[in-house]
């Protein structure tokens, strides 16, 4: 490690270095790292090297993966590597199919049984912006239907959107998919800055966790009604695909719903869900 961060220069990573941490990030986070992503990695690190000082990639790899590496970098690492693309009200009608069909079922369910508090589940929430919007949705229904409530459980492997998702801030641009109506509601202008915050109401209904999809158990508070796990397997490989979905599905309660990308497929998976829609399926 150098004592300054003054006139440092990052060499190329090596094929080497870059089979060093693409094996790990595989193992780690199940995210594929073919050779193709070298650049893209390199790129991503080089910030992590000048932070904490060092100016070669196996140094740093030597660190990060050493015991002190593991507990005080391995996360900055893993926040530096993942992706996290996401907007609101993204793949709008999985919320309009949410709205259509969804919601007036569990009505008519709840006339005989009465309303239970619906429990949803974003899986790879990113910045907020999945759950916010689901929070909006489900907001809206409960307008018109007093005993309706809800609760939404955010989860990501990144500790740093976790973070940013918790504030509800986002910039004025972000906020343009947000239909007038909602934002009239659900958004709150600050004063001195072009941001806007979620406000309270809905923020109360969040609960964010860290969450690696690699883990063998998902240690979750609940058994969910709706999960929605959009865009996210696409970064692993078909049978860890298959593994994870099946996780997800013991944390879905029989009949519950599960929302994808409309970019992924679950063909020849061994499931225990049927398609009811596009990109839409239910637990049996």
């Amino acid at each position: 490690m150098v004592n300054s961060n003054e006139g440092m220069s990052t060499q190329t990573m090596t094929d080497q270095e870059f089979a060093r941490f693409g094996d790990f990030i595989e193992g780690q986070c199940g995210i594929k790292m073919p050779l193709a992503k070298k650049t893209m990695l390199q790129g991503r690190l080089q910030k992590r090297l000048r932070v904490v000082g060092f100016d070669s990639y196996t140094a740093y790899a030597d660190y990060v993966f050493s015991a002190k590496g593991k507990e005080e970098e391995l996360y900055h690492m893993i926040d530096a590597v993942t992706t996290n693309k996401t907007d609101f009200f993204r793949e709008s009608k999985h919320f309009d199919y949410l709205w259509d069909v969804v919601l007036p079922s569990l009505k008519n369910e709840a006339k005989t049984s009465g309303w239970k508090k619906l429990k949803c589940w974003s899986a790879g929430c990113s910045t907020g912006e999945e759950p916010y919007t689901l929070a909006m949705v489900l907001s809206n229904f409960s307008e018109n239907n007093s005993a309706f409530n809800f609760s939404i459980l955010a989860t990501d492997i990144s500790t740093k959107v976790l973070e940013l998702a918790k504030t509800a801030i986002y910039q004025e641009e972000k906020i343009e998919p947000i239909p007038m109506n909602c934002r009239k509601k659900y958004l709150l202008r600050s004063p001195s800055k072009p941001v806007m915050r979620i406000v309270p109401e809905l923020r109360s209904c969040m609960q964010f966790m860290r969450l690696n999809f690699m883990d063998t158990e998902y240690m979750l508070p609940d058994i969910m009604d709706i999960v929605f796990c959009r865009n996210v397997i696409i970064y692993f490989d078909r049978q860890t695909q298959e593994n994870i979905l099946n996780r997800i599905c013991r944390h879905l309660v029989s009949g519950g719903y599960l929302f994808m990308g409309h970019s992924e497929t679950l063909n020849s998976m061994n499931l225990p869900l049927r398609q009811i829609s596009s990109s839409i399926y239910r637990r049996h």
